[in-house]
């Protein structure tokens, strides 16, 4: 659901203008382009102005969220539910939108209900369901607070990769390369060891858990293990983790795919992680916005 930049400006106390700078500037999550005219998530939150100067970085903010968060746990079920429904249908979409599935938002909720797309390709329904099924499995997991071993990472690529049976869940056997990408993913023979260092570096990591996973996201799709489905699969790996650790899961919008890619070209090129912490942390904030609103409603 969106909102326009004349509903955003009432709702939020700021003038029209001011609402299409802060959209030009990225400064909205999740913000579209329609012709000349901008849409905003109705769920989306009155940005800080970045005019302003303030002393608490955006990992203080968000950890001052947490804490408020945390304050009202346990949640109920129905609690559980409600902030889990929505989400899944448009992280379903906006995830499998970014690797080239062609089903709209509308199209992937009617699939997830058991509806056929006429004209649509079965691949596409299939990675819908697919990725629906691994994100119920990790929901799962975290309630037990299972370890990320490359075991589960296995299971949760076997449930993404629907569409293709002989490469569910086994690490690739051939050479490949991301077109466009500034990095080469390794060869098939350092794979396992290259998982392995992966995972003992972030479970022995102290690093505040935002750029602990921009830094592993990065990683694991700069190791490409999969033929395919690393980019859900990954994604999927970072909700896991962040939820396990008390915090929303995020939803990169299809529409914030240039920046995303950027992040990756900048932590390649420059070692700078700046842009995908930034673009996760923003995230983040966002939902924990989110859920707070709808458990004061």
């Amino acid at each position: 659901m969106y909102m326009t930049v004349m509903q955003a400006a009432k709702k939020w106390g700021i003038s029209d203008r001011r609402i299409r700078t802060l959209c030009a500037e990225g400064k909205i999550s999740g913000v579209t382009r329609e012709g000349r005219s901008w849409l905003i998530p109705t769920d989306a939150r009155k940005p800080q102005d970045g005019r302003f100067k303030t002393t608490e970085s955006l990992l203080d903010i968000i950890d001052r969220k947490k804490i408020e968060l945390d304050s009202r746990r346990p949640l109920t079920d129905g609690e559980i539910k409600r902030l889990m429904e929505e989400f899944t249908v448009e992280y379903t979409y906006n995830s499998n939108a970014i690797e080239g599935n062609t089903l709209t938002l509308r199209e992937t909720d009617m699939v997830l209900r058991g509806l056929t797309i006429a004209q649509k390709p079965l691949k596409d329904h299939m990675e819908a369901v697919g990725h629906k099924e691994a994100f119920e499995f990790i929901q799962d997991l975290i309630k037990d607070q299972v370890p990320l071993l490359e075991s589960i990472i296995k299971q949760i690529h076997y449930l993404v990769l629907a569409d293709k049976k002989d490469d569910r869940g086994v690490y690739r056997r051939v050479p490949v390369r991301i077109m466009g990408a500034k990095h080469e993913p390794v060869q098939p023979y350092l794979i396992q060891p290259k998982m392995e260092q992966l995972l003992e570096s972030y479970i022995n990591s102290t690093e505040h858990i935002i750029p602990r996973l921009a830094r592993f996201h990065i990683e694991f799709e700069g190791i490409h293990p999969f033929i395919d489905g690393n980019g859900r699969t990954g994604r999927l790996l970072v909700n896991m983790e962040l939820m396990k650790a008390g915090y929303p899961p995020i939803d990169i919008k299809f529409s914030d795919r240039v920046a995303y890619y950027k992040a990756f070209d900048e932590y390649y090129e420059k070692n700078n992680l700046n842009a995908m912490e930034k673009l996760f942390a923003n995230y983040v904030n966002v939902r924990l916005d989110s859920y707070l609103a709808m458990l004061e409603s």
